[in-house]
């Protein structure tokens, strides 16, 4: 019997997708949910799965565009079983001669080594750093069983694609020669743009053309969140099983703000505005294929830990190409870090249907005036840009001052963004 697998549809309006790669080669035994292949739509990447157990034949590329529906693959699930049998017997096979290579590498050893000789220690056969060798022991895995996966996996686009842009950067055995063969051919090359970053493009430039876009800044003195972490990190990750970060502070600000300056967490729908009453907030993560924004959902009502670890996991996800759609529609907000690559200021672009996005950047020492006083604190500048069809300047601000004062003083963010002393004498 021969089971067709076809491009699903990845969501409503999508026609066409883009296979990203194969996970699977051609005439490999699958079995039924196993996933066969990778494909980017315009909003994320989607695994296919086998829907049957059998031999699987590939009918389409790495890089083709492929229409909804179209056959990529078919799987023959009457030669399920002579391939079980042939992978049994090479199993077999494969015991007895295992054994016995080691056993001559062992009478090997024994005699004085020669001046050039294969490595017989298991931990030469991989170059790795400590770090992903403890990984691989706690495991219970073997650095021998690492090297042999390699052998046998099928390297894809993707893997050729990092050895090219990594091989020349491998640290020298030697002294280090100073090279200028770039640009002496004056080589050009190629790629293909993938329907991820083509529909990206697409609504950066429909952003810029269709909305009043504005951007507002403002600086943060980062001491005293800076104090917290550095009291409380140790503490709160034995706690919680994740570390206290930045983005937690940030978005739980951005909540109060958002709720102090309605308008910055609403939207246009044609003639109308709509008014959003909680805070889905949109966290932009940088990965291979390009930005991707996750949405963590009513983040108004989560604490700290519930916000590092769903911003955790969603990142992940984001940067594995395990994003669902749903898990990337209906933010109100976003934030960007552009800190984390050394931005010092920016002006981020609206992420639509939103009306105002945050740019976080690096974090500098620098002087300020502190009652009366030059000191040194590590600050931070602020930008938020805005539709100004919908948010005026003055709410822009005000939003971003407010964003500020929870951020200085982070006793706010238990009283609702009030001042501490107000609150305590009711004012």
């Amino acid at each position: 019997m021969i089971i067709e697998i076809k491009v699903p549809s990845p969501g409503e309006s999508i026609t066409e997708v883009q296979l990203a790669s194969w996970l699977v080669a051609d005439g490999a035994q699958v079995d039924k949910d196993d996933e066969v292949a990778e494909v980017d739509s315009d909003k994320a990447t989607l695994t296919i799965s086998a829907e049957g157990s059998g031999k699987i034949s590939l009918k389409a590329a790495e890089g083709d565009s492929l229409e909804v529906g179209a056959v990529i693959a078919t799987i023959d699930t009457g030669a399920k079983g002579e391939t079980k049998k042939k992978e049994k017997a090479a199993a077999a096979d494969e015991k007895p001669v295992a054994k016995d290579e080691k056993k001559t590498v062992t009478e090997a050893e024994k005699p004085q080594a020669p001046a050039v000789s294969e490595p017989a220690d298991e931990s030469e056969t991989a170059h790795m750093s400590p770090l992903a060798r403890k990984l691989l022991h706690e495991s219970g895995s073997t650095e021998k069983e690492f090297t042999e996966f390699l052998k046998k996996y099928r390297a894809g686009r993707k893997d050729v694609a990092f050895f090219l842009s990594e091989k020349d950067r491998q640290p020298a055995e030697k002294e280090p020669k100073i090279s200028s063969s770039w640009g002496a051919e004056r080589k050009q090359e190629r790629q293909k743009l993938s329907t991820l970053r083509i529909k990206l493009s697409e609504r950066l430039v429909a952003v810029k053309n269709e909305t009043a876009m504005l951007t507002t800044f403002n600086e943060v003195n980062m001491t005293p969140i800076m104090e917290i972490r550095n009291r409380y990190k140790d503490v709160f990750k034995e706690r919680f099983g994740v570390s206290l970060g930045f983005m937690s502070f940030f978005t739980r600000a951005v909540t109060i703000g958002l709720q102090h300056v309605p308008k910055v967490n609403a939207y246009i729908d044609g003639n109308e505005m709509v008014m959003n009453h909680y805070a889905d907030i949109g966290i932009a993560v940088s990965t291979p294929k390009g930005l991707m924004v996750p949405v963590l959902r009513n983040a108004e009502s989560m604490s700290l830990a519930e916000i590092e670890t769903n911003i955790k996991t969603l990142a992940t996800r984001a940067r594995d190409g395990k994003l669902s759609l749903e898990e990337m529609k209906g933010g109100t907000f976003t934030i960007t870090n552009g800190g984390v690559f050394g931005s010092m200021l920016s002006t981020p672009i609206i992420n639509p249907p939103q009306s105002a996005i945050l740019g976080m950047h690096n974090i500098v020492e620098r002087p300020i005036a502190v009652n009366g006083k030059v000191e040194i604190h590590p600050v931070m500048y602020l930008a938020v840009s805005y539709d100004h069809r919908i948010i005026d300047g003055s709410e822009s601000v005000t939003f971003l001052v407010k964003v500020k004062e929870v951020l200085e003083d982070p006793t706010r963010m238990l009283l609702g963004g009030l001042d501490p002393v107000k609150a305590l004498l009711q004012l």
